[in-house]
């Protein structure tokens, strides 16, 4: 089993990608999601980012992104943290998903692995690109932000271009270049392996 890393910037149409990747059979694990289920609901994780962002980090429905939001993306010292208390919690799980999962591919939806020294976890990996503009445009009818927030979110994340030496394969997702045809490639030769 080849575990590959699936990753792209706010908006680059990872999802897609992994939705593409689910509807040919493969197992797809998403971290993202995975990463709100534990800071919603595991009691140790929640104690954790309460004491680091304090009391206003939950409210009587959980989790309170806008104001979690507001903190780690204008204070880097707190997303490192942040990211230190969730990855690793995040990480024992996707091995959890992969020891169920009976495919020669096993695929990790996840937005920052680059940026927290993950691509050594996985065997191969993949980024999504997309040109800035785009990507902006996709979050803006996606999440109801302002332009501000989109581009904080994107700020806090390595470009593309320091990515992109990182990656073994590149999607892009351009609404030009037709995806299928690079996940089909991609898959052709990750079984080669």
């Amino acid at each position: 089993m080849l575990k590959i890393g699936l990753t792209g910037g706010i908006g680059a149409g990872k999802s897609i990608v992994a939705k593409v990747l689910s509807e040919l059979g493969f197992p797809v694990f998403n971290s993202d999601d995975e990463a709100k289920r534990i800071l919603n609901f595991d009691p140790e994780i929640i104690k954790q980012v309460t004491f680091l962002l304090g009391d206003k980090a939950y409210n009587e429905f959980g989790l309170d992104r806008a104001f979690v939001a507001s903190q780690i993306f204008s204070d880097d010292s707190k997303r490192i943290e942040i990211n230190k208390i969730v990855h690793p919690k995040v990480k024992e799980n996707f091995n959890e998903f992969c020891a169920q999962q009976n495919s020669e591919l096993v695929f990790n939806e996840a937005a920052i692995i680059f940026e927290t020294g993950g691509p050594s976890f996985y065997d191969k990996t993949i980024l999504v690109t997309a040109p800035a503009d785009l990507r902006i445009a996709r979050v803006l009818k996606r999440d109801n932000s302002t332009i501000e927030d989109v581009q904080k979110r994107m700020d806090a994340q390595w470009p593309d271009s320091k990515k992109v030496s990182l990656a073994d394969y590149v999607i892009i997702n351009d609404n030009e270049t037709p995806v299928l045809t690079q996940i089909e490639k991609i898959i052709t030769d990750l079984r080669s392996i």
